[in-house]
């Protein structure tokens, strides 16, 4: 690890934040030879995945979801009872493991192939960036033919009356606590709120959602969000979608916090312990001077080509900071295509490798779980592109039904004259498993009428995508196809998943 540059400063590629996409970027850099520099001013090294994302919080779910087994244990014959969850064991669980896959990756960093600068980065002009490290000591300097800014995204907070002055929690500190209040409201109707709200139940809190749109994961189909609703209901877990928050305020001598909204036509007032704020994740661009380098945002997201070059073409950027969907597999794909384009730039060649959206996953360890894959109808709808779908639900699927997880279903969009599979979503039992199968049928461009000619083993939950695609392939109507109009899911674009 350096703390001062070597003399002279300047690397063929310098990479502005050292987590998965900053590093996938590093390291296929220092693959092809170039010279390269990380600039990480965090406080710990690995990055948001590893440290307050991804492998934390599916640490703490797998806690919730034994938890709900237990609890559902004379329903399949056991006797079991819950009689708690220790929190703080939970919390010291997540920690172990995560202190491995961050020691691992800060390996990875301090092993010799890039020079490390612990701090915090700012550019002078398009080719200068200047330093001030972490440690407070004087700030320096260092150049660079091409640069990769990989810094992430941070929590985003709304701006309502009174939140700031009562206090609240983020994700980051659910998932580091070691005691938790008894009720919660949760703000939001994304991922991290419904897979917290689906941690918090499930270890025993009471748990309100309050989301401003009228459906949970409002670039999804609204049966996913209908669905949601109804699992969490059941589970006890109180939903209000379509509401508009006035105000947070501090209760006098009982230490609860209040929170004024309208739901539909109703004035509420909601009382609890703690409000979890869960309402997605902004880029983290504040303090680069952007400006400087003439690199342009859209919001605060920088704004880039498929190539992952900003409008300034040495300047690439991969990850959170600029991604259409703030996921770690998307952050290293682009990543990897950045530091190549970078390569062909240094070298004269043609820049020309660009990012595919057409396989855009996602996934959310709810409970039931959901993802997606594709485009959606509505992607489909806006593109002109003929389609065909079909769905199918798990309570009426023999493997689902024996697991006694029942809610959700699944749906398959394919090209109404070629067959080939546009799209898919899941909902329910391993669902964030279930979404690959379709993710490699479409990676080889299948179609439906191949699909539903592949075995599958019974009874399995996979065999459920069969009927799906048996259904669409029935609905294919083959001919002069017209040109393949497929949607645009590039970043700006306005689709989403």
């Amino acid at each position: 690890m350096s703390t001062h540059p070597p003399s002279p400063a300047h690397f063929d590629f310098i990479v502005i934040g050292g987590g998965s996409g900053g590093y996938a970027a590093a390291r296929t850099a220092h693959a092809l030879g170039l010279s390269v520099a990380v600039i990480d001013g965090a406080e710990e090294l690995a990055g948001l995945c590893i440290l307050r994302g991804c492998m934390p919080s599916k640490t703490l779910i797998e806690s919730a979801d034994r938890n709900l087994s237990i609890r559902r244990a004379a329903e399949f014959g056991l006797q079991a009872q819950a009689q708690g969850a220790d929190i703080r064991a939970i919390r010291d669980r997540k920690r172990t493991l995560i202190a491995d896959f961050a020691s691992y990756r800060q390996k990875q960093l301090e092993d010799g192939r890039f020079a490390l600068y612990r701090g915090f980065a700012s550019f002078i002009d398009p080719h200068t960036v200047e330093v001030q490290p972490r440690d407070d000591s004087a700030t320096f300097q260092v150049t660079g033919k091409t640069f990769c800014i990989a810094t992430g995204s941070v929590p985003s907070v709304p701006p309502i009356p009174g939140l700031a002055e009562t206090g609240f929690w983020t994700s980051d500190d659910v998932l580091d606590t070691d005691t938790l209040p008894e009720s919660f409201a949760v703000l939001g109707g994304g991922a991290i709120a419904l897979e917290m709200a689906h941690y918090l139940e499930g270890v025993g809190r009471k748990v309100t959602v309050i989301q401003r749109s009228d459906q949970f994961f409002s670039g999804l189909d609204p049966e996913c969000s209908a669905v949601i609703e109804k699992a969490y209901t059941h589970r006890g877990i109180t939903c209000h979608l379509g509401t508009s928050i006035h105000k947070v305020t501090a209760g006098e001598g009982d230490g609860k916090k209040h929170i004024s909204y309208r739901h539909g036509d109703t004035e509420r007032t909601l009382s609890v312990d703690q409000i979890l704020v869960a309402l997605g994740r902004s880029a983290a661009t504040d303090g680069l001077n952007l400006e400087a380098a003439q690199v342009g945002l859209t919001k605060k997201k920088i704004t880039i080509r498929p190539t992952m070059q900003s409008s300034q073409p040495h300047i690439f950027a991969a990850g959170d900071v600029c991604s259409p969907l703030d996921v770690v597999h998307i952050a290293i794909q682009q990543g990897e295509i950045a530091a190549r384009n970078a390569h062909r730039l240094i070298q004269g060649q043609p820049v020309e490798e660009e990012m595919d959206y057409r396989l855009l996953l996602f996934g959310v360890f709810s409970h039931p779980q959901v993802a997606a894959v594709g485009a959606s109808e509505t992607d489909l709808k806006e593109a002109g592109t003929p389609y065909v779908s079909a769905s199918y639900p798990f309570d009426d699927h023999g493997k689902s039904m024996c697991m006694g997880e029942t809610e959700g279903f699944v749906k398959m969009l394919a090209h109404r004259q070629t067959g080939e599979i546009l799209g898919a979503t899941c909902v329910g039992p391993h669902a964030t498993e279930l979404i690959h199968e379709v993710v490699i049928a479409m990676h080889y461009r299948a179609k439906v009428q191949e699909f539903m000619m592949i075995p599958h083993y019974h009874p399995t939950l996979s065999e459920i995508w069969t009927y799906p695609a048996e259904e669409c392939a029935e609905a294919v109507i083959p001919g002069e196809c017209e040109p393949d109009i497929r949607p645009d899911l590039s970043p700006g674009s306005g689709a989403q998943c």
